[in-house]
């Protein structure tokens, strides 16, 4: 057994001067961009000092997942896992949780959430061309499709020869409720929305019990109008293909993608958005839903929970 050694985990910036400090009404925004998507803290203040820090608190801690955890990054854990050719490699504390959710989402979906089917993304390019790939291709990386062929222990992972982990589809949520967690213990008494490219946290009710107004992405909007949620507390997450799809003869091909198959979902919803207790529930919820395909709307209803289906 290979021996047990740290994780590399990258080194987020201290202090990032992209983060910006503006007035909105009634409260203070911060912002800055990570995990490849633009990221707001709205902050129930006027202070300033303390919108600042906490806006840096949370630009570092987003950043510190990204690198710890993005299979684009080769000082990464998940890229040092993809290269480990087979042999057990070390994990710390938080990376074994961060797994073992992957694993209770593969068990939920009955294999439809597998974080070992990012390869699939050699084959499929969703740019909104017409070009689908080759069923021989799409067969050569089925074969290295299988979380259940991955060895997990609270301190070992042993990945087959050839396969690759990518946490994308449960990381950004994961940040989302890291920040909100974080924001929380340093200041309790404020009502914070984190929001990480449409994945939301709202720490905590705001002052005189007033909500939040958050606009949630409807690719039917040019029909429709916009669509606001009024949220006190609690998480709100989207999945859709409303930015990446491919168009093949009249067909609208997903990004969502059958690990079983190697092809995208049959008629699934254009965006599921889901409102739950926290941002990572929430974002798994709606991924489901969009794994159910035409039958998202029936799954959806099964769990009880507010939610918003566009077709």
């Amino acid at each position: 057994m290979a021996a047990k050694q740290a994780n590399p985990a990258g080194a987020a910036p201290t202090a990032d001067p992209a983060v910006t400090i503006q007035a909105q009404d009634g409260f203070l925004l911060g912002t800055f961009d990570a995990m490849a998507s633009p990221c707001e803290i709205l902050i129930e203040t006027d202070n300033k000092q303390l919108a600042r820090q906490l806006t840096q608190l949370a630009c570092n801690e987003a950043k510190r997942i990204e690198y710890k955890y993005s299979r684009y990054r080769a000082d990464s854990v998940i890229s040092a896992i993809n290269s480990s050719h087979g042999e057990p490699r070390a994990i710390d504390d938080e990376t074994w949780r961060l797994l073992s959710f992957a694993n209770t989402c593969y068990q939920l979906s009955e294999g439809m959430f597998d974080i070992t089917s990012g390869v699939l993304g050699k084959a499929w390019h969703f740019d909104g061309s017409d070009r689908l790939p080759a069923q021989s291709d799409i067969n050569a990386l089925l074969t290295l499709i299988g979380w259940q062929r991955v060895e997990l222990t609270a301190e070992y992972v042993t990945l087959p020869a050839g396969m690759q982990l990518d946490v994308g589809g449960i990381g950004k949520e994961y940040a989302v409720d890291r920040v909100a967690a974080l924001l929380s213990e340093q200041a309790p008494e404020v009502s914070v929305v984190v929001n990480f490219g449409g994945d939301i946290q709202v720490t905590r009710r705001r002052i005189n019990d007033q909500s939040w107004y958050i606009g949630i992405e409807n690719p039917l909007k040019a029909k429709q109008g916009e669509t606001l949620v009024k949220i006190f507390q609690g998480g709100l997450a989207t999945s859709g293909d409303a930015r990446r799809y491919l168009l093949h003869e009249g067909k609208r091909y997903s990004h969502i993608l059958n690990p079983k198959t190697g092809f995208p979902v049959e008629e699934p919803p254009r965006s599921v958005t889901v409102a739950a207790d926290s941002c990572t529930q929430a974002g798994l919820l709606a991924t489901l839903a969009m794994l159910q395909g035409k039958g998202a709307e029936d799954f959806l209803a099964s769990q009880g929970l507010t939610h918003w289906v566009y077709r």
